[in-house]
């Protein structure tokens, strides 16, 4: 791996480790729900980025494939917890 290339990873995992602090304050913090769904979204895109980013650096097939299903689960907790805010029920 070249050193500009490890630069650039470490650069961008600080980066993303920044946003996902932020991403978990406002989780906890939010003024309302919906803030706090959009912060949950958000730290789980950010959780997903992570992997891509670990795949890159370690070459590996597994940190893509634990992308994919991240971002499956991730998608149907947001799809619920939706459907929750909007109608008080989830089934």
């Amino acid at each position: 791996m070249s050193p500009m290339l490890s630069i650039a990873i470490t650069t961008t995992l600080v980066l993303y480790a920044v946003a996902m602090a932020i991403g978990v304050m406002r989780l906890f913090i939010g003024p309302s729900a919906q803030d706090r769904v959009l912060a949950m979204d958000f730290v789980y895109v950010v959780g997903m980025l992570v992997l891509l980013v670990l795949a890159i650096r370690y070459d590996s097939e597994m940190y893509f494939e634990g992308a994919l299903v991240m971002v499956l689960f991730g998608f149907v907790g947001s799809v619920a917890m939706a459907k929750f805010l909007l109608r008080g029920e989830v089934v």
